[in-house]
């Protein structure tokens, strides 16, 4: 039987979703191949406690759905089944971990940045001792505006 007959065995209406599926367990392999390279301790030794975690999760939650697939396979309803709360459960952690993770990576306030930027945007030129440490604008005028400034002089 020739490659040509076995594609025209199912209907053409599900061929971009198969192909799709096909391209997807391509990638869940290459990945997996990946992973299992490594023995899983030199790989948890190389990562950070956070990272562990993402790995563990990504694992259980991995096996859970594989599970979840096998149970569709058989004919079985996964969501009247266990593995819908413990795919739940593993998705409230990995929010957390989500959650953990957008906190470092939140923009923290430079103190110390932000007084020298504001210090070297008042800065003037003409004004002396407006660069002295601490100070952002220190002149017997400094309440006054620029050009009255520039009027007393």
């Amino acid at each position: 039987m020739a490659a040509d007959d076995k594609m025209d065995d199912y209907p053409y209406e599900i061929d971009d979703q198969l192909k799709g599926f096909d391209s997807s367990v391509s990638t869940v392999k290459n990945m997996l191949d990946k992973l299992m390279s490594m023995p899983r301790n030199e790989l948890m030794q190389k990562l950070d406690p956070l990272d562990q975690a993402k790995l563990d999760l990504m694992s259980a939650y991995t096996l859970n759905s594989l599970f979840w697939m096998y149970l569709v396979t058989q004919g079985i309803n996964p969501r009247d089944h266990g593995v819908k709360q413990e795919l739940e459960r593993i998705r409230t952690y990995m929010n957390r971990v989500k959650e953990i993770t957008d906190n470092k990576k939140a923009a923290r306030l430079d103190k110390g940045a932000a007084a020298r930027f504001l210090r070297n945007a008042f800065y003037d030129p003409k004004e002396k001792g407006s660069r002295k440490k601490g100070a952002a604008v220190s002149n017997k005028n400094s309440d006054a505006t620029p050009s009255k400034r520039a009027k007393k002089r």
